[in-house]
């Protein structure tokens, strides 16, 4: 039987893949911090030895942008120097490993997508943490897929649709930033593309998101829409005058063009929240 490695197991991208493989009657080895603490090397070797996973899935990472920006060296701890112990570790046993990373790699300055071969060039700690762990992964793994995606949102967590969906509904005035761009992403079809992915044994570097790109504001505005709250006013801000530790970069879209050429396609952002949005029961008629 395979047996699959998947880290960050209790958070939501994590814990749908480790779903989604024992439905194919896969044996999985769920980790997360409570179990295993990926900056310790040793830990992390000893527990990858004692599993023989044939493939690691690497979700686990410190996600807390502004977090990030506050203590960069935490970032590099965990995203980078985490990273590359789990890809060690997975190399030594002959596993390939999934690296997840970002589009904050880049610096959103092009004004276009950004293809899976263009320069990197973060611009907060978070995406150079992101940047890092990429970096080590590849050099201490050459059997690995890097995945870059963009403003996941998934079923039972916080996430910016149940935050908009729930201050709309108490009559809270809201603020939306309008020149922030990029790919808005379905957990459940990130998960899917993933696992479609290292089916195909073709390792390298992959942009993975629900097509389409848009606003902060766009993408609140169309799930007010769709959620019966067409009435609720936002205000359209710039990024400016939204204060946060962490600078976000500007235009930070993603192309799928190495995913495309294997035939994994995620259907379009909007098609994506109305299906989030139907199974919260959060779809009006």
């Amino acid at each position: 039987m395979t047996k699959t490695m998947v880290t960050g197991a209790n958070g939501r991208l994590g814990g749908r893949l480790a779903e989604l493989l024992r439905a194919q009657g896969q044996a999985v080895a769920a980790s997360d911090v409570d179990t295993l603490d990926i900056t310790d090397f040793a830990a992390v070797r000893d527990y990858v030895r004692a599993e023989k996973p044939d493939l690691v899935l690497h979700p686990a990472a410190w996600t807390d942008v502004d977090g990030c920006a506050l203590d960069p060296d935490k970032a590099l701890r965990i995203n980078a120097l985490g990273a590359q112990n789990v890809a060690v570790a997975a190399y030594d046993v002959g596993a390939p490993i999934v690296y997840i990373s970002s589009n904050e790699v880049f610096s959103g300055v092009s004004g276009s997508p950004y293809r899976e071969y263009d320069t990197p060039g973060p611009v907060n700690p978070y995406g150079m943490s992101k940047l890092a762990g990429e970096r080590a992964v590849a050099a201490v793994n050459p059997r690995h897929y890097i995945v870059r995606t963009a403003w996941l949102f998934a079923h039972g967590g916080r996430n910016f649709l149940h935050a908009i969906i729930n201050a709309a509904s108490a009559g809270k005035p809201l603020r939306v930033v309008s020149d922030e761009v990029a790919n808005p992403t379905y957990n459940d079809d990130l998960a899917d593309a993933l696992l479609a992915l290292t089916a195909t044994g073709r390792f390298g570097t992959y942009h993975l998101t629900n097509a389409g790109a848009c606003s902060r504001y766009a993408f609140a505005r169309y799930t007010l829409d769709r959620a019966g709250l067409g009435h609720v006013p936002i205000e359209a801000i710039t990024r400016h005058q939204w204060s946060r530790p962490s600078t976000p970069p500007q235009y930070c879209a993603l192309k799928n063009l190495a995913g495309e050429s294997l035939g994994i396609r995620l259907r379009p952002w909007q098609e994506a929240v109305d299906a989030f949005l139907a199974r919260e029961g959060l779809l009006a008629g």
